[in-house]
């Protein structure tokens, strides 16, 4: 633009510089003189060579610089770079596209003016039903190979007709072959990520190739769906389609990948769904049947802990009789247990008095025999004349205590003979002493 900017200067200059002899008493023409028309003409010179040669690389933004002799080159850094009044090819490191619904009043929202964004459309999952839906894409140009991107930027000339002619064509058939994967009721009941992850597969990878099988086949591989359409004769044929696969792997489009022009998937998903009315609708009364099963569900929940609640109290009471029994049970064994042990320790007490008793009449029994066996020896062996002298003393003088202390009568009348008189009077009064006390200890 400054290029153009510095000609019309240019020609300005000239313009005045013709002009000034033909109208020469021409009040504005009058300002211009030779030497500023020149001046004008010089600086329009310079504003087109500077402008020519030289241009401002803005911040996240690729150039490809293609030169009038047929040359090329990359610019990826920002700054000044020179151009050589070559044409620019200037590409966003990453471009954000987008699909939204739009509002009520048909706005697509503020995101439109820094995007590149367009109105969701429809597609029809496996099942028929259709949806607007919304995606949020952002695509990575290669700024590592400096040949892929200016085979890029040549093929494609601008960014729009880049976005328009090779990534739009390409999410869109990725929203499509993805739909044909899973039906609305599976998208909704959990499969939305699969949604995404397939969504962002094809457009990095390639579109994949479905194919058709009938229905007795296995449903196991993932990206089967089932689709049910009325015909005219009202009768219905079932299809179903998956992704076809060789050794695992599945087969993709030839030359149909953002891959191949170096641009990289950074972002693919999908950021809001408007379902067509009908499936509303359905929708709504599944939410309802949902929500009163999951009412009837609490409730029977309810119930069933409330008869869980009565049981346990039931198990608790239970379980508290039994421990009162049981301590009771407890306190009448100890009570047996200690009494069969008193039991116990007096029998055992006893025995071991019985015992010491028998011990002390053995003891008693031993020392008698002993005693009278020492007797029995001495009598068998005989006293010797000194111990038989000891043993007549000892008589002697218990006979002597004994007669000391015997009262006699004090008279005797005694007949017969005169002869040994003495001995005889003696032995009949200690005679008769000793009957009278045995009369008297018998009568006691």
């Amino acid at each position: 633009m400054l290029t153009l900017f510095g000609i019309l200067i240019i020609g300005i200059g000239i313009l005045t510089l013709l002009a000034k002899p033909i109208f020469k008493n021409h009040r504005l023409l009058g300002w211009f003189t030779q030497r500023k028309s020149l001046q004008i003409v010089l600086l329009g010179i310079i504003l087109s060579i500077v402008t020519g040669t030289l241009f401002y690389a803005e911040p996240g933004t690729a150039y490809a610089v293609q030169y009038p002799w047929g040359g090329q080159k990359a610019v990826f850094r920002q700054g000044i770079h020179t151009k050589m009044w070559g044409r620019l090819i200037p590409i966003q490191f990453e471009l954000p596209i987008k699909y939204v619904i739009p509002n009520t009043n048909g706005e697509l929202g503020e995101q439109s003016e820094y995007a590149n964004v367009d109105a969701a459309k429809y597609w029809a999952f496996s099942d028929a039903v259709k949806a607007r839906i919304a995606t949020s894409v952002v695509i990575s140009i290669n700024t590592e190979d400096e040949n892929q991107f200016l085979s890029v930027a040549d093929r494609n000339k601008t960014e729009q007709n880049l976005i328009r002619s090779r990534i739009i064509p390409n999410i869109d058939q990725s929203i499509k072959n993805t739909c044909k994967l899973m039906d609305a009721q599976d998208y909704i009941s959990g499969q939305a990520s699969d949604f995404d992850r397939y969504f962002k597969d094809q457009l990095e990878n390639g579109m994949y190739v479905l194919e058709e099988y009938v229905e007795n086949e296995s449903r196991e591989i993932i990206g089967d769906s089932t689709t049910v359409r009325s015909v005219v004769n009202k009768e219905s044929k079932q299809k179903r389609f998956r992704i076809k696969r060789i050794d695992g792997e599945p087969v993709r489009e030839q030359g149909n990948s953002l891959k191949a022009y170096g641009l990289k998937v950074v972002q693919a998903v999908v950021t809001e769904i408007d379902w067509e009315e009908t499936f509303d609708k359905r929708l709504q009364l599944q939410k309802e049947e949902v929500a009163q099963t999951q009412l009837e569900k609490q409730q029977a929940e309810r119930e069933f802990y409330r008869a869980q609640k009565e049981k346990a109290r039931g198990e608790a009471e239970k379980a508290a009789e039994r421990a009162r029994l049981e301590k009771e049970q407890i306190q009448k064994t100890i009570a047996a247990e200690t009494e069969a042990k008193v039991a116990e320790f007096n029998l055992v007490k006893e025995k071991k008095q019985f015992e010491v008793e028998k011990f002390k009449a053995q003891s008693k029994k031993v020392a008698a025999d002993a005693e009278a066996y020492q007797n029995a020896k001495l009598v068998n062996a005989g006293l010797t004349p000194q111990e038989r002298a000891e043993w007549q003393y000892k008589t002697s003088v218990g006979v002597a205590r004994e007669l000391k202390d015997l009262s006699l009568p004090e008279i005797f009348i005694e007949g017969g003979d005169s002869q040994n008189t003495d001995t005889n009077l003696l032995q009949s009064l200690i005679g008769a002493e000793l009957a009278k006390k045995m009369i008297e200890s018998n009568s006691k």
